[in-house]
């Protein structure tokens, strides 16, 4: 009989790795092992297999979304480092024009966080608004949050991206579909944030912000020549076609034998569609530097070993979460959020994923790590369960609860207020609420699509 009932055990886990992170300090990883490890020592089952079916839950996730992700880190370093990135930004700009500078910003954020990570993607742009304030001397705030209005959409919501990725894997989602659902929702997500990024500039009034944050800097070499646009995409729009066409293909209800559908399973499959983007990318960074194989090897060699903590991290959540399910404790927040009636289905399934999220956020800071813990929980929650919609809407709806309670223990609120030179207080008024907003009016979009477009 377990020593503990699975809520205390949850309580118990969630103490570890907030404690761990935010008091100790320590790496997410080892906050997250050590937490899988003490919840499975509590769980039920045999002795001998208590330690075992942690390395086991984590060499699982591990070996599904491993590739995925060192693929896409490898992408992103391509990117920035043979001006791709800084193409695409300045098609936004040219798309839309100095005058809607801030959709211009928004839209690059939007597309470059799908491919590179975000606090990356606040450092390519920042030089951008920076420049865009000098020119105008007013709208400095709404540029800022312009960056994280369209970056934090496809942060959350749409793979390769990490949280997304290990989402959409522990809730067995359709890779193709969360990546036309997540940037469904993320274009609503992104222009409810413009908007409150248009309304708050106007009402905030900053000090000297926009002369105290850095002056930021260009990934790409200055004397290396920016590709063409089709070059610059072919890296972000190949895994993208790749991956939706093979769902789309899926669903069409062909013979398994017809040629298209085995064509398209092989070259849709995520680990493949991302090795080919990867191998896109190399391509146009030794193309446009004109480095020699060294170089490659060296730029490669450099993107797996920032790869490796992410994998790790994504993992041990995974492995955190299959030994919260190993624990019952599914079932026990079934029961304590339906009482005596019957189990949380339906919409209520989708706020309880936004709720528990949001929880997890605010009390750890780590946007992946509050997505991995809280789809391993819905996973072991709908394992059985019929729904009236496609499991891509509970990803969206955790998505959108990892935006919420966005504070001081969230290292992007940092990025936000050290590059754009506010203080934290400001930051609070500002960049906290934008993403609260933009959480719930993404969650309200995902229920409304739940119900006009359920998918099953």
């Amino acid at each position: 009989m377990p020593l503990l009932s699975p809520l205390w055990i949850l309580v118990l886990g969630i103490a570890i790795v907030v404690g761990m992170i935010v008091v100790l300090r320590l790496h997410a990883f080892f906050a997250m092992v050590t937490a899988a490890i003490v919840v499975s020592l509590l769980a039920p089952g045999e002795a001998v297999e208590r330690i075992s079916r942690v390395a086991e839950a984590f060499g699982v996730t591990a070996g599904k979304i491993g590739i995925p992700i060192a693929m896409a880190v490898v992408i992103g370093k391509c990117m920035l480092d043979s001006g791709a990135a800084d193409r695409l930004a300045l098609a936004c700009l040219r798309l839309f024009g100095q005058q809607r500078g801030g959709l211009s910003l928004t839209a690059s954020g939007f597309v470059l966080s799908i491919p590179v990570f975000f606090d990356t993607v606040f450092y390519l742009l920042f030089p951008i608004a920076k420049s865009m304030h000098e020119r105008t001397q007013k709208n400095y705030l709404k540029y800022l949050l312009a960056i994280g209005a369209g970056g934090t959409a496809t942060h959350t919501l749409v793979p390769p991206t990490p949280g997304p990725l290990a989402v959409a894997d522990n809730l067995g989602v359709d890779m193709g579909l969360m990546i036309l659902i997540g940037m469904l929702v993320g274009m609503v997500v992104a222009l409810v944030s413009l908007l409150y990024a248009h309304w708050i500039d106007r009402r905030l009034i900053l000090g000297n912000a926009a002369d105290q944050g850095p002056l930021g800097h260009d990934h790409a070499e200055p004397d290396t020549p920016k590709p063409s646009l089709w070059t610059a995409s072919l890296p972000i729009t190949l895994p993208i076609l790749l991956i939706t066409a093979n769902t789309v293909v899926s669903r069409a209800e062909w013979d398994s034998e017809n040629m298209l559908v085995q064509v398209s399973a092989i070259l849709g499959n995520p680990l493949l569609a991302m090795m080919l983007a990867a191998t896109a990318a190399m391509w146009v960074f030794r193309r446009q530097t004109g480095a020699d194989s060294k170089r490659v090897s060296e730029l490669l060699e450099t993107s797996l070993m920032d790869a490796g903590p992410i994998i790790l991290i994504t993992a041990a959540g995974g492995a955190f979460g299959a030994m919260l399910k190993e624990a019952n404790v599914a079932e026990a927040i079934q029961t304590l959020a339906s009482g005596d009636s019957q189990p949380v289905t339906g919409i209520a399934l989708l706020w309880l994923a936004f709720g528990i999220t949001s929880m997890l956020k605010i009390a750890q800071g780590s946007t992946t790590v509050a997505m991995i813990t809280a789809s391993g929980m819905l996973a072991a929650m709908t394992v059985d369960m019929e729904l009236a919609y496609d499991k891509v809407y509970l990803a969206a709806a955790i998505g959108c609860g990892s935006m919420v309670g966005v504070w001081m223990n969230d290292s992007g609120f940092w990025v936000f207020s050290r590059m754009g030179g506010l203080t934290p207080r400001e930051a609070l008024k500002s960049w906290s609420p934008m993403l609260a907003l933009a959480g719930i009016s993404g969650m309200l979009f995902t229920v409304l699509l739940a119900n006009v477009m359920p998918l099953v």
